[in-house]
């Protein structure tokens, strides 16, 4: 995946967490999971204070904000076999939702409004799921995926590899179309985990170096 796409812009780098893995925006915070230390945390990225923590009761592999709740890939487990669990901030996780993944496989997660979209990273590609966790589509994204989010049926991905140094594409695809087309918008120079969005700026993770990286959308009216 060699190009001569320019790198994405960088802004700020800082974490309250080591191996930051998980990322979502709600509200006016971003949350973060930590895959080594097994919590959960919602901070200001200005001013780096921590709002609120948790464990997460098993590795917290991703995350995406629906509504008022927090949704999060959660691998369990010796296998780490991996479901889909509902966190309400204030309340904590809730035990009536508990979603099996196909083949308890999947990391990365999105949402359009009305379906979650989850990415296997060794298939390559991304599924639309029915609410009780099955397949409704598939998406070839052609590459390992780290990460991803919708915004007005555009799906943004991070596709790559990460043999080699880790290298890294962000693209994007219209969930519109029939047999979407991938478009590659910039490198990213890093082994970047997880993709968020809060209105105006990117967000991943350099996870190898224990920080997360707010980042400039290439798109010019943002994302």
């Amino acid at each position: 995946m060699k190009s001569k796409l320019p790198p994405i812009a960088e802004v700020r780098r800082s974490s309250p967490v080591t191996t930051p893995q998980a990322l979502a925006w709600l509200g006016d915070a971003l949350w973060v999971s930590s895959r080594d230390e097994r919590r959960l945390v919602s901070f200001n990225p200005e001013t780096e204070a921590v709002h609120e923590e948790t464990p997460t009761a098993g590795i917290g592999w991703a995350a995406v904000a629906v509504g008022d709740a927090l949704y999060l890939t959660v691998g369990e487990g010796a296998e780490d076999d991996r479901y889909l669990r509902r966190y309400l901030p204030g309340r904590g996780f809730d035990d009536s939702f508990r979603v099996a993944l196909p083949e308890l496989t999947g990391s990365y997660l999105s949402h359009d409004g009305e379906s979650f979209y989850l990415s296997q990273w060794y298939k390559h590609r991304v599924l639309r799921l029915a609410p009780d966790g099955s397949i409704s589509r598939i998406i070839d994204i052609g590459a390992e995926i780290s990460g991803h989010f919708i915004v007005n049926s555009q799906l943004y991905v991070l596709r790559g590899t990460e043999q080699d140094g880790e290298n890294w594409h962000l693209a994007r695809l219209d969930l519109d179309e029939e047999t979407p087309r991938v478009e590659d918008l910039a490198q990213v120079p890093f082994g970047c985990r997880s993709l968020a969005f809060d209105g105006s700026h990117l967000w991943t993770n350099d996870r190898a170096n224990n920080e997360i990286v707010r980042m400039e959308s290439p798109s010019p009216s943002g994302a």
